[in-house]
């Protein structure tokens, strides 16, 4: 573990020096504002002090490392209070001092590890050290789930608003700024539903993940709301109560459906809807955890010629479980994820998850069963605002 000091006239600055030097999984362990005087008192002068960690490589391992002790702050004089003294005080324990000797890095490292495995996720970054609303900000990004990492780098960037304005925010304002992150984030991505790009759309994914309903309300959206002549192909022939789902939409709609056993009835369906501005096709839902299902829908659909494809996944489903889904799909040109039971969760952390982890955008959420009115195309800022105000998002607008 290297463990080093370092101060600056604002914490922006500190927090540069640290990631330029130790990394962007520098751990911050402790950090104080330091008031110097000049001639008799007067021109004060502040820096902020921050004291910063990282795990080595094996090789540094073996090197002689600092072992760290602390000892009570001697008392100090008084001085005037400022913004980021009283929240450090409030916001931590009293401060410590350092006192450096030598000792063997292997041991250094494994008290320290030790001290911060036994720490919560959040408080890997020096929460416990954050303002309050940033604290607030650090709970909510845990409790959504969203990925270590991605916490990290977004908590770090709200310290350093935090004190770049020297007014007080609220914890409302730190979320607006907590949703402003995730939206910057989330922009690299592509976003939005039907192109009308690709004739064909895939909707593909898991069993139980509503996919047949997902596909009626986005075929809903094209006919009502974009005038577009719409047709029907499912290749779902493991299921009878599939076809016949499809079957009652396709009629509500007004839109013909053709189901395909084989690859060569899908290009008999393809070409008989050729006319057609979209033509939806509804894959079967099977645990494609097995890569041989996979393989089954290859045969069955074809894929390359003027498709779009779409991943359905639930948001109630185990984030391990969606992921090992996107690698079995990864011989299939998916082109965006679509979450799903938006409404039977309160957890949404997978969302940027996935983003990050995956190079697909998002085409919709859907939350609820209503066709079609439980379909919301989505936006960088309407799923920020799902994730950082904890399901606060509203429709189409």
């Amino acid at each position: 573990m290297k463990i080093k000091k370092f101060t600056a006239p604002t914490m922006p600055e500190a927090m540069k020096l640290v990631r330029d030097e130790l990394g962007k999984d520098a751990v911050i362990l402790n950090s104080r504002v330091l008031q110097s005087e000049s001639f008799l008192g007067f021109f004060k002068k502040r820096r902020i002090e921050v004291l910063a960690a990282v795990d080595p490589s094996e090789e540094e391992v073996q090197k002689p490392a600092m072992k760290v002790k602390v000892i009570p702050p001697a008392i100090r004089g008084n001085g005037s209070a400022n913004k980021q003294q009283s929240l450090i005080e409030h916001s931590q324990p009293k401060e410590m001092e350092c006192v450096i000797e030598r000792e063997p890095a292997t041991k250094t490292a494994e008290g320290l590890k030790s001290l911060l495995n036994n720490r919560p996720p959040a408080a890997l970054d020096g929460v416990s050290l954050y303002p309050g609303p940033i604290q607030e900000a650090a709970k909510l990004l845990e409790d959504q789930e969203v990925c270590e990492s991605v916490q990290r780098e977004i908590l770090s960037i709200l310290l350093e608003e935090w004190y770049r304005d020297t007014s007080d925010r609220s914890g409302l304002e730190m979320k607006e700024l907590l949703s402003r992150e995730i939206e910057k984030r989330l922009s690299k991505k592509q976003f939005g539903g039907v192109s009308f790009t690709k004739k064909f759309i895939n909707v593909a994914g898991p069993t139980g993940v509503g996919k047949t309903t997902t596909l009626a309300k986005i075929a809903a959206d094209c006919v009502l709301n974009h005038k577009k002549r719409v047709a029907f192909i499912t290749t779902d022939t493991y299921r009878i109560a599939a076809i016949e789902q499809l079957k009652t939409y396709a009629a509500i709609l007004e839109v013909p459906l053709e189901v395909c056993y084989s690859i060569d009835d899908y290009k008999k369906a393809a070409e008989k809807f050729k006319d057609f501005d979209v033509v939806f096709v509804d894959t079967a839902g099977r645990n494609f955890r097995n890569k041989k299902y996979v393989e089954d829908l290859k045969h069955t659909v074809d894929f390359e010629a003027d498709t779009e494809t779409f991943l359905v996944l639930s948001l109630t489903s185990k984030e391990r479980d969606m992921e090992e889904i996107c690698a079995q799909f990864s011989s299939i040109p998916i082109d965006k994820f679509i979450f799903t039971k938006a409404d039977e969760t309160s957890v949404f952390g997978s969302i940027i998850n996935m983003a990050e982890k995956f190079p697909f955008g998002v085409a919709y959420v859907t939350n609820g069963q209503d066709v079609p009115d439980d379909l919301i195309e989505a936006s960088p800022k309407k799923l920020a605002d799902l994730i950082a105000k904890a399901g606060e998002i509203h429709g189409p607008s």
